[in-house]
């Protein structure tokens, strides 16, 4: 088994990463020490396929119960921490308390707010349960709400005390859910390894099959990269803002449509190809380079239509995001495969024009493909 540690403000932490791990979900959080007792927070789509492997895995003395909540995007916001904190009062959790989130990216955000913020603080053990929480969100200590102006613009950063990460856990996801996992695999190869880069372009087929050893070599990667990033820059102040590749747009494409049109890797994999026009628009990347990112991203499968979508509905969100500065929006470009540049500003009418182009590379991206 795996066991990547990685570095923040509170303490170390690490990631347990292998096939089966989940069975030894008891005896990782024992090693975190004393605890008055531990909750469960997962969502009914969860629990239905994994609350008995769950509840076996955490069985024991010290194992307090279960609390189900909506996972739904749409329901990523404060009511939604008020409801879970009023659970947890109720259940008589304290300060010694372990919350345990079972769950994807919404469970682990909405989970480790409540953590974070619950009595002051108390520990989180997270056990990610869709490819994007297992390479993404379950690691580096990102909690957090939405608004109507926009995605996650209320959290806090709090690591983890523990994740544990079980690609087994990938078997049960719906196959749209899964591939939308992969278009944040892709974005760690653009920014930062070319290796897994090329891997994914070798392999995708394999990955789609979800074929055992190659999913856990692109998570393991995957995990190791993000580490690397969020140990040298915890609160993203600096290059930890590479992470971001494809979140400007696509955050915006989820708060246009209120979360319902799009899956998070979807709206990303869009951001990233508007990303990736807007550096060779700019003189700020290759094209060959920009070639490939489409194709592979295509290769993944088709995205949801923008139809509808009009750039001047994005832009007051894009103005609000919480990586701009002053309303002026800064993008994450990808000068050549393996390499990120953050902090990157760029004309409005360049935006308007390249999301307008959009419908068509994503097509080209296909004919490649095919």
């Amino acid at each position: 088994m795996a066991a990547i540690r990685i570095q923040s403000s509170a303490g170390a932490y690490e990631v347990h990463c292998a096939s089966g791990a989940l069975s030894r979900a008891r005896s990782l959080t024992q090693r975190l020490g004393e605890s008055s007792g531990a909750f469960l927070l997962t969502s009914p789509g969860v629990w239905s396929h994994w609350g008995k492997r769950l509840s076996a895995a955490l069985r024991g003395p010290r194992y307090r119960g279960t609390i189900l909540f909506d996972d739904s995007e749409s329901s990523k916001r404060l009511s939604m921490v008020e409801q879970i904190a009023r659970s947890l009062i109720l259940a008589g959790a304290d300060r010694h308390a372990l919350l345990v989130a079972a769950g994807g990216g919404v469970v682990g955000d909405v989970a480790g707010f409540v953590a974070a913020t619950y009595l002051r603080g108390i520990r989180i053990v997270h056990i990610p349960t869709t490819l994007v929480a297992q390479v993404d969100s379950s690691i580096g200590g990102k909690t957090g709400v939405n608004l109507p102006e926009g995605k996650n613009l209320v959290g806090a950063f709090y690591p983890p005390a523990l994740v544990i990460t079980d690609p087994e856990m990938l078997h049960t996801l719906p196959h749209r859910e899964y591939r939308s996992g992969l278009f944040e695999v892709i974005k760690y190869g653009a920014i930062a390894d070319a290796k897994l880069f090329a891997f994914l372009e070798r392999r995708m087929s394999a990955l789609l099959r979800r074929e055992p050893q190659a999913l856990l070599w692109v998570i393991e990667r995957s995990i190791r990269i993000k580490a690397r990033v969020v140990g040298k820059d915890e609160r993203e102040s600096g290059v930890r803002q590479i992470l971001n590749f494809g979140h400007t747009l696509g955050h915006g494409l989820e708060a246009a449509t209120r979360y319902r049109k799009f899956l998070h890797g979807e709206a990303i994999a869009w951001g990233m190809l508007a990303a990736t026009l807007l550096g060779v628009g700019m003189d700020r990347m290759r094209e060959a380079d920009a070639s490939r990112i489409i194709r592979l991203i295509a290769s993944v499968g088709p995205l949801p239509a923008l139809r509808g979508i009009r750039a001047a509905e994005l832009r007051p969100t894009l103005a609000g995001d919480k990586k701009s500065r002053g309303g002026s929006v800064r993008w994450v470009l990808v000068p050549r495969i393996g390499k990120a540049e953050w902090g990157i500003e760029a004309p409005w009418a360049l935006v308007a024009r390249t999301f307008a182009e959009l419908p068509a590379i994503a097509a080209q991206g296909r004919g490649a493909e095919r």
